[in-house]
């Protein structure tokens, strides 16, 4: 039997492009969504996780698509493989996603309530 891998995915800057980084409203990543569906359909333990909680984490899910098998917060999170924005050491191998306009700050959208 194969192994199958933990992957974990952030939301915000990772499967989805926060409006803060110029657009009128946040939009999927269809990149980083693509290869999130790669390591799906291979079988592996699929992870959503936010900074912002569990309920953002579902709710970018299903509104993306995406089935994951665990929306932990992100104290729990012990994984193989970590994909986000920010540098992290969350699994074994972190893999850093480039953000859209970085060099708009994010300081001020994070402080919102995204609920």
């Amino acid at each position: 039997m194969k192994e199958r891998l933990k992957i974990a995915f952030d939301v915000d800057d990772t499967l989805i492009i926060p409006s803060v980084a110029g657009y009128a409203k946040d939009v999927p990543n269809y990149k980083t969504i693509a290869i999130f569906n790669w390591f799906k359909e291979q079988g592996h333990y699929m992870i959503i996780w936010s900074g912002s909680g569990v309920d953002w984490a579902k709710t970018w899910a299903e509104k993306l698509g995406l089935e994951a098998d665990e929306y932990p917060r992100k104290g729990e999170i012990k994984v193989d493989i970590a994909f986000d924005d920010c540098i992290v050491e969350l699994g074994k191998v972190n893999v850093k996603v480039k953000r859209i306009n970085n060099n708009i700050s994010r300081k001020e959208w994070n402080k919102k309530d995204k609920k």
